[in-house]
């Protein structure tokens, strides 16, 4: 929702909102949901794993992470809902049945390489460069 507020002296605007382009798919509060969700320990995990391993089935994830089933699909259900997982079945069933499973979207992978990964390495970077030899 855009106003017309004032700009401050940095040119940046007083509301946030504004910094979306006019043309812009998502709302501050999509973005704001998608950090929310990564705000959980297990949630971020399990993006985490699905960026940097690759697509997964529940089963795989829910040994990964050592978690119940139920406990895993309601994480996987906030991700899905957010937008930053996606869940694909497969298209034939084989002796072991139909499965689902789930892989990072662009927009979940762009939000973990640029949230809390990078901030991991700026830590890193700060405590190297700062760090007595």
């Amino acid at each position: 929702m855009a106003t017309n507020d004032p700009v401050d002296s940095d040119g940046l605007p007083e509301d946030p909102a504004e910094l979306l382009p006019p043309t812009s798919v998502l709302t501050l509060d999509e973005y704001l949901d998608m950090q929310a969700a990564l705000g959980d320990r297990t949630r971020f995990t399990l993006l985490y794993r699905l960026v940097h391993f690759g697509e997964r089935s529940p089963k795989a994830l829910a040994e990964a992470l050592d978690v119940q089933a139920n406990t895993l699909h309601y994480h996987l259900n906030k991700l899905v809902d957010a937008g930053l997982v996606e869940k694909r079945k497969r298209a034939r069933a084989d002796e072991e049945g139909l499965f689902s499973y789930y892989r990072a979207t662009s927009l979940g992978s762009d939000i973990l390489e640029h949230g809390v990964e990078e901030l991991i390495r700026r830590e890193r970077d700060y405590r190297d460069a700062y760090a007595s030899e």
